[in-house]
């Protein structure tokens, strides 16, 4: 459990509660949580993040009606900065994408514009957005995180609670580049306690990962309560704290749920992802 999920921050979200759907456009429907409730704890603050980074959402339940009343389809990509203040509910943003449902917009760049400003506005900073009409992403091949998989190792494990203690002996005195696939994560929404799962990949100069321990270390997020973008960073920051690589970069990618799925990544190098869903996906 983490230490702000009774936050007041939190009390007001949508999230694990009974909810009517709108159809018709509402901007007040996305809700924000400070990205400050788990970087704080951390020891993270705006003036010196390690790292850059960005969530990438995918929606795939995305429909408008055009100004003659004809349905629209489209999937789309937002990417939000992880330097902003904060992070979008994502049960808010799907009530937010169906109000768009009934409303009319004048062409896909005027839908374009408003995703962009609303939630700019609700995160407090950049974001940008992509619309796909559905031909262009037709036959688009299932993508496979590039590294080594950890996941298949002969061991055995009875510990699922979280321990980040687990990282404290990790690094090894080799000095190694490489980059590590795992598609065991699995933590809990910090609100409904539903699962979350994800694949991760960690790519880093420094001294080896003991793989063993890496492995041991995402396992124990299987009772963890956080939400994506909360759960990357405090694998970043772990990583860093106790292995102290030269370079690291962690990008997870999320199973669908609600015709969204989020993708967060953070590095300290000019890392960017290659954003292609994968085989969960």
């Amino acid at each position: 459990m983490s230490s702000y999920d009774n936050h007041q921050a939190l009390s007001g979200l949508t999230l694990g509660k009974p909810t009517e759907y709108h159809d018709s456009y509402d901007a007040s429907l996305l809700q924000a949580v400070p990205r400050a409730l788990n970087r704080e704890p951390l020891g993270l603050f705006p003036d010196n993040l390690p790292f850059q980074g960005a969530d990438i959402w995918t929606l795939y339940e995305l429909s408008w009606l055009n100004a003659k009343g004809v349905p629209q389809v489209a999937v789309g990509e937002v990417t939000l900065d992880a330097f902003s203040i904060n992070l979008v509910e994502s049960k808010s943003f799907k009530l937010y994408l169906n109000s768009f449902n009934q409303t009319r917009f004048a062409d896909w760049g005027e839908v374009r514009t408003t995703l962009e400003r609303d939630l700019s506005a609700c995160a407090q900073g950049n974001v940008s957005v992509a619309l796909y009409r559905l031909q262009e992403i037709e036959g688009q091949p299932i993508g496979r995180m590039q590294g080594e998989c950890i996941d298949e190792q002969d061991i055995a494990i009875d510990n699922y609670q979280f321990d980040a203690q687990l990282l404290a002996n990790a690094a090894g005195s080799e000095v190694v580049e490489e980059t590590l696939v795992s598609h065991i994560l699995k933590s809990n929404c910090l609100i409904t306690h539903q699962p979350d799962w994800g694949s991760v990949q960690i790519s880093y100069r420094g001294p080896r990962l003991c793989r063993e321990a890496l492995l041991r270390y995402l396992v124990s997020f299987r009772h963890h309560n956080e939400f994506h973008e909360q759960c990357v960073e405090r694998i970043f920051n772990d990583i860093q704290r106790f292995c102290q690589p030269e370079s690291l970069s962690v990008y997870a990618r999320y199973t669908r749920r609600g015709g969204l799925d989020i993708n967060p990544w953070r590095s300290n190098t000019t890392f960017r992802p290659a954003h292609s869903r994968l085989v969960r996906q």
